[in-house]
């Protein structure tokens, strides 16, 4: 391409292009129509300059003039309160349904890690004592101890606050390591697997399991959910970043890079409430078998919520993404 040649072709329409932009008053028909013809041809104009002949300075100039038109065109949007009913009946649940076959496996394999943990300490005194001297082990585990106190040694309040934080944390790391091809997020997840494991088998070994299942439960099916959707979906995205499909890797990323950022939001939602209940429900004088049912209760909610309210978008065609209107436009490939 003859650099020159084509800035003396094209600049006559970039040029109007950029007055229509700065125009205070409103367009008319026509000069709204001449705007958009402009806009999809200085895309191309772009497009053709990136993969032919890339200037610095003139592609920064039509770069800032396509961002322009296509404001113009389509307009400043502001969120609404109707936008945020539709992430959270459509696009939030629809997500997390649509990656159900990454976060499922991830919690059945987690579960059996854990457990498996749990046993081996439970069943080995010499792992026990690698964990800690016996004086300390029991005042961990005796009644009235620090598994116990644990959940009421702060008001309510600002435990629940406290956990909420410490849990939004561990799912946003989840979801933005995905990315590099899921490793931290493997590390992450058996970091939580290996506490909960200490936790059942020391407790078991004491002969106070059920104590221990008491004080999780309640809180802990909903938490661990909220766990095991963000590692879930973040091995997915790492896994994108090695098979992105028939989409360009750039896309696909791109495309659940957005998924995975709703998701965090919602699941920040989800565990505001597992931190109420651990912070409210958990050290409660309820009977054991009404705070257990509670955490239950709250967890099939959680199911039924995404594969109903999940299941009916993603079979509507949602994916999680967002709309098409908001995502950034695509340069046309020059042929």
């Amino acid at each position: 391409m003859d650099l020159d040649v084509f800035v003396t072709a094209h600049s006559a329409e970039w040029d109007r292009l950029e007055t229509l932009l700065g125009r205070k008053r409103r367009l008319t028909g026509t000069e709204a129509d001449e705007l958009v013809t402009l806009y999809q041809r200085t895309t191309t104009h772009l497009s053709l300059l990136l993969s032919s002949a890339p200037d610095p300075t003139l592609t920064t100039r039509l770069t800032s003039l396509v961002a322009r038109a296509r404001s113009t065109v389509t307009g400043a949007r502001k969120a609404s309160w109707r936008d945020t009913a539709r992430f959270f009946t459509t696009a939030f649940p629809a997500a997390v349904y649509r990656l159900r076959h990454w976060w499922i496996p991830t919690a059945i394999l987690s579960t059996v890690v854990a457990a498996l943990i749990g046993w081996w300490i439970a069943a080995h005194p010499e792992v026990q004592a690698a964990i800690g001297a016996p004086e300390d082990l029991r005042a961990m585990t005796r009644p009235g101890g620090q598994y116990e106190t644990y959940y009421s040694s702060h008001p309510a309040a600002s435990f629940a606050a406290q956990v909420w934080t410490n849990n939004a944390q561990a799912v946003a790391l989840c979801l933005v390591l995905g990315a590099f091809a899921g490793l931290p997020v493997l590390w992450i997840l058996f970091q939580n697997m290996l506490n909960l494991g200490a936790g059942i088998g020391l407790m078991s070994s004491a002969g106070r399991l059920d104590t221990f299942l008491g004080l999780i439960l309640p809180h802990g099916l909903l938490e661990l959910t909220a766990v095991f959707v963000a590692a879930g979906i973040g091995l997915r995205l790492g896994w994108t970043l090695i098979d992105p499909g028939p989409r360009t890797r750039r896309t696909a990323l791109a495309e659940e890079g957005r998924s995975a950022l709703g998701v965090a939001i919602g699941l920040a939602a989800v565990l505001f409430i597992s931190g109420a209940l651990e912070g409210f429900v958990t050290p409660s004088g309820l009977p054991t078998w009404a705070r257990i049912g509670i955490g239950i209760t709250a967890e099939l909610a959680f199911l039924l919520y995404v594969y109903v309210l999940g299941g009916r978008a993603v079979r509507a065609g949602a994916t999680g993404d967002v709309d098409l209107s908001d995502r950034e436009a695509t340069l046309p490939t020059a042929a």
